[in-house]
């Protein structure tokens, strides 16, 4: 099987897909594309926008990923919009909208988009839930890690990077691999 391209201009996200994906017998190659980001308040309608575009430029299988960190104490606050806030208010903005908010239960959404050879477009969705730490832990990984503790843990995914490999990405990488193999055996 040809490497399969994933269309992103993030190079933690693609080192990360890089790993999982190989793990699963699946190569991936990295390439960028220059549009304008779609917007929506959910990330799958963000990632299928995306790789519909990307499919009428590249015209071969590829994928996108766009992921958020949900927060409804702060009503759902960054969601799609996390790459955004992060680069403008990083992870002490966030942790400053949330001083004296005692319920800091977030989420993290996953969502891919898969385009095959036709232009058709395929969604998987991973979410890992957890809260939002009181303070920034660790320095591993990129993003909201230092500040997302997984439900169950006591690390925040900067802090223990190996908790990644059940991460919302990881989950949605997961369901891409396995609708990928299912499609190679037929």
């Amino acid at each position: 099987m040809k490497p399969l391209l994933f269309i992103t201009g993030n190079p933690h996200k693609f080192a990360e897909a890089r790993r999982l994906l190989k793990a699963r017998g699946i190569i991936i190659r990295r390439a960028d594309a220059e549009f304008a980001e779609a917007r929506a308040d959910d990330c799958e309608t963000v990632a299928r926008l995306y790789a519909g575009l990307c499919a009428k430029r590249f015209k071969r299988p590829l994928f996108v990923e766009d992921a958020g960190l949900f927060i409804p104490a702060l009503g759902g606050f960054p969601g799609a919009y996390s790459a955004f806030v992060h680069q403008k208010v990083g992870n002490d903005g966030v942790l400053r909208l949330m001083r004296g908010i005692g319920d800091r239960s977030a989420k993290f959404v996953s969502a891919i988009a898969y385009a095959d050879k036709a232009g058709k477009v395929r969604t998987f969705a991973g979410i890992a839930h957890g809260k939002i730490a009181q303070a920034e832990l660790g320095h591993a990984g990129f993003g909201f890690d230092p500040i997302f503790v997984p439900k169950g843990k006591n690390e925040t995914y900067a802090k223990k990077p190996g908790l990644k490999s059940d991460s919302h990405r990881a989950r949605a990488l997961a369901k891409l691999a396995s609708y990928l193999k299912k499609k190679m055996v037929r």
